[in-house]
């Protein structure tokens, strides 16, 4: 098949980066040729004969305004080359399968002011949103959160057989086995960590939207004979700067390490103590599951799409929403002081064998080369 792969941007460590680098690659192990529509392209260079990496400028200084632009273009380029499907990683209208990594973009807009709602970015942001999800469109949609649905549906009447539930991805050198002890102590000589030192693990780039202040927070509001032993580590892209203004003010300045993007990523969930997932907002959470096969205790928000695993799994606490500060610091220094964390570790690792992590791709690649939606009415 002739594919049409569209994505604003490409990183890496980002989540959703990762899954379509995972998909982009099985698919051209399938034989699929691929067309891939980006606006930025960082990392990353694949060298494949069945690839072709377009990268467009458009104008604009405003992120939404390149959005609607890049839309446009993207539209204009798949009307010429005619591919037998377009997928889309981010909301486009136009779109065979789309990738939903995203929350309902008008459902949170509704927490904001009049204001926001009357302004530019909110316009194309619900203008690509309901080019996606409207009642009437013809395409498929590969659902990462089920707690999304109904909110989906509620503002768009989206049918229910749009929608294709995902299981999560996790990489396979994220999960737990016979080396991974050896290699976490390594890293945490390397970083000089102590026997009875704690480490914290936050990963995840976005830092506001994925609490990384919530985490310093708590780290601050610990008893001093659990905090001076604590550090916490976060690996991702985000801005930095006002998060160590923040510590430094919490006198926890020295504490808090900032690793930016990682490609060893599996040897900090193997070193780390507990991961920390205090998120604002987050339609998966990709880092949570990851711990999980590592055989990584989690202390992480209610509205985190993923938690709901952290329950079942019985590996770690879900501090219940509306979120509250005072929650999350007694959560963690009550973890921190757990008499047995081992049990934590084990009931993650039984849980990663009995569930299914790391089919993502093979499932998403399925309802991409199935028949478009309505073509099975039509034959």
């Amino acid at each position: 098949m002739q594919l049409a792969f569209v994505l604003f941007k490409y990183f890496p460590h980002g989540g959703l980066q990762r899954n379509f680098r995972r998909i982009t690659e099985l698919a051209l192990e399938r034989g699929h040729r691929i067309d891939v529509f980006t606006l930025a392209w960082e990392g990353w260079a694949p060298q494949h004969p069945n690839l072709k990496l377009h990268v467009l400028r458009v104008p604009g200084w405003r992120n939404h305004t390149r959005y609607r632009q890049f839309a446009r273009r993207v539209q204009a380029k798949v009307q010429t080359r005619q591919p037998d499907r377009v997928v889309g990683f981010n909301k486009l209208p136009g779109l065979d399968v789309y990738y939903n990594a995203d929350p309902c973009f008008i459902e949170r807009a509704q927490a904001r002011s009049r204001l926001y709602r009357l302004s530019g970015r909110y316009r194309v942001h619900a203008e690509l949103e309901r080019a996606v999800f409207r009642a009437d469109a013809h395409n498929r949609i590969l659902l990462l959160s089920e707690a999304e649905k109904p909110l989906f549906q509620r503002w768009y009447g989206t049918p229910d057989d749009r929608f294709h539930p995902m299981p999560p991805y996790v990489s396979a050198d994220r999960f737990a086995d016979a080396d991974s002890p050896r290699r976490g102590r390594a890293l945490r000589r390397e970083l000089g960590l102590a026997g009875d030192t704690r480490m914290l693990l936050m990963v995840g780039s976005d830092f506001r939207r994925k609490g990384v202040d919530r985490s310093i927070r708590a780290l601050a509001a610990l008893p001093d004979e659990l905090r001076v032993k604590t550090y916490l580590y976060v690996l991702g892209k985000g801005r930095v700067a006002p998060l160590m203004r923040l510590s430094r003010r919490l006198g926890v300045n020295d504490q808090v390490h900032f690793m930016q993007g990682r490609d060893d990523v599996a040897n900090f969930l193997f070193a780390a103590d507990l991961l920390l997932h205090p998120a604002y907002q987050e339609n998966t959470g990709t880092a949570i599951v990851e711990a999980i096969a590592a055989g990584l205790p989690a202390l992480v928000t209610a509205n985190c799409g993923y938690a709901f695993h952290v329950e079942r799994a019985g590996c770690g606490e879900v501090i219940p929403s509306p979120f509250e500060q005072a929650a999350m610091d007694s959560a963690l220094a009550r973890m921190l002081r757990a008499a047995n964390p081992e049990h934590w570790r084990a009931a993650a690792r039984d849980y990663a064998m009995r569930t299914e992590l790391g089919t993502r791709a093979e499932h998403a690649l399925r309802v991409i080369e199935g028949p478009r939606h309505g073509e099975e009415a039509t034959g």
